[in-house]
């Protein structure tokens, strides 16, 4: 039945590790829970409704991937697109929250389109196997700066924009505590080892201060404030057709790095490179978005954190319905998961960084025309703080530099470029150029 419905492969995976790795992937990625509803309640939204929504939309799209693709992958409001939802398209354009939820749900619609169609697929495939192979490290950087960011390891200066966080300070103590904690239970290989790191750091937070205990149980506020609210007098505008096209993009090249990135570190991938399942994937991340601009939450997106779930063993559908259940429990005990501090969740995410890695031992860095590329990709993600550009950035300059130095043909064919990539070069310069 486990095999049938969720993918579960008895032979090579086994149920503990599959629960370890739902919880763990929960722990690292509940921080949305507090942060979704602090950065979309700037452009008038109900907090309280938000957290619900956050919590149910997280476990919609969730469920799809357990039972629809079958994969590790956990779903939730993604960072930065709740970002532009607020900052830029309400506060910044000046549209109300309404507009930007419907601009939501276009998306998702469209999204839904392109999937049943095939086209995100056929999109994936034309991008070359060695910058799908940079995308991992570069995902890796990426979440290990987030998670050094998130613990106070790392700040912002004027003069060099980050350095070294306080290391006076018990918070950023903590972080490093945590890490070096998890990363010796990582070396000695205790099951778990991630999990394990982000409770005790919790724990031992709490005489710090870091650590805030606001109680156990609440009952989840109601979704009614934001629930089915779309304006639809703007529907054929160009702000609308602007900010749903800017969605798009975020969206789909986060989505597609985040997959490959992830499905390379966990071996789901074939000889060329092709993440398993991915169109299903795909279709989950659609339905998620459009059920979640309904709920009341800007995008839905498949997390970077499910990375560490795959990292603690987690391979099946098994692992993306227990983050499911975590959620669901965390309507009740919301308190209690909200106490969790960024600082007990960075352990995670740095060494998970450092497993992602691994992939980069397949790139060829003396062979420029593809290896400068390459480290573009790897490079932009972390510094720009998203995965999308990196993957945008790389695929032009990829362009560029083999139609300027004339080597249109690789010795690897996977690796050519074709008219498929170079469109989709093109309207990536459009991206920058227009949106």
């Amino acid at each position: 039945m486990l095999q049938k419905i969720f993918g579960f492969d008895p032979s090579t995976m086994t149920l503990r590790k599959e629960v370890i790795g739902g919880i763990t992937t929960f722990l690292t990625m509940a921080y949305i829970l507090a942060v979704n509803p602090s950065i979309l309640s700037a452009t008038g939204m109900d907090a309280g409704a938000i957290f619900t929504t956050t919590c149910i939309s997280a476990v919609v799209g969730t469920l799809v991937m357990a039972v629809y693709a079958k994969l590790p992958f956990v779903l939730a409001p993604g960072m930065g697109l709740n970002a532009f939802f607020a900052y830029t398209v309400v506060l910044t354009m000046g549209y109300s929250w309404q507009f930007a939820l419907t601009a939501v749900f276009l998306e998702g619609i469209i999204f839904i389109i392109l999937t049943v169609t095939g086209l995100r697929q056929y999109i994936v495939n034309a991008i070359p196997l060695v910058l799908r192979r940079a995308i991992s490290p570069g995902i890796g950087l990426f979440i290990a700066f987030v998670g050094l960011k998130g613990a106070g390891i790392v700040t912002s200066s004027e003069a060099t924009f980050i350095t070294l966080g306080n290391m006076h300070d018990p918070a950023v103590l903590l972080g490093i505590f945590g890490i070096l904690l998890t990363a010796a239970l990582l070396v000695r290989k205790v099951t778990g080892s991630l999990l394990i790191g982000i409770l005790v750091t919790t724990i031992i937070g709490i005489p710090l201060g870091v650590t805030h205990y606001n109680g156990i149980i609440s009952t989840p506020p109601s979704i009614e404030p934001i629930f089915l609210k779309f304006e639809w007098h703007n529907l054929l505008s160009v702000d609308m057709i602007v900010v749903v096209l800017t969605f798009l993009f975020i969206d789909m090249f986060d989505t597609i790095g985040t997959l490959i990135g992830v499905s390379n570190r966990a071996g789901m991938v074939d000889e060329d490179g092709n993440v398993l399942r991915i169109n299903k994937a795909f279709m989950a991340d659609a339905v998620g978005t459009t059920i979640g601009a309904m709920l009341g939450t800007s995008t839905v997106t498949t997390y970077v954190e499910s990375a560490s779930g795959v990292n603690a063993g987690g391979r099946s559908g098994i692992t993306s319905i227990i983050a499911a259940i975590c959620f669901l429990v965390a309507l009740l005990f919301a308190p209690l998961f909200l106490a969790i501090p960024a600082q007990a969740t960075a352990a995670a995410l740095v060494l998970v960084g450092v497993m992602m890695m691994y992939e980069v031992r397949k790139v060829d860095f003396s062979d420029y025309v593809t290896g400068i590329p390459c480290f573009i990709c790897i490079v932009i993600m972390p510094l720009t703080y998203s995965i999308s550009d990196g993957i945008l950035m790389a695929v032009i300059s990829y362009v560029l530099i083999h139609l300027l130095s004339g080597k249109i043909k690789d010795k690897d064919e996977r690796n050519n470029i074709n008219w498929a990539t170079i469109l989709l070069a093109v309207l990536f310069v459009c991206r920058y150029a227009f949106l």
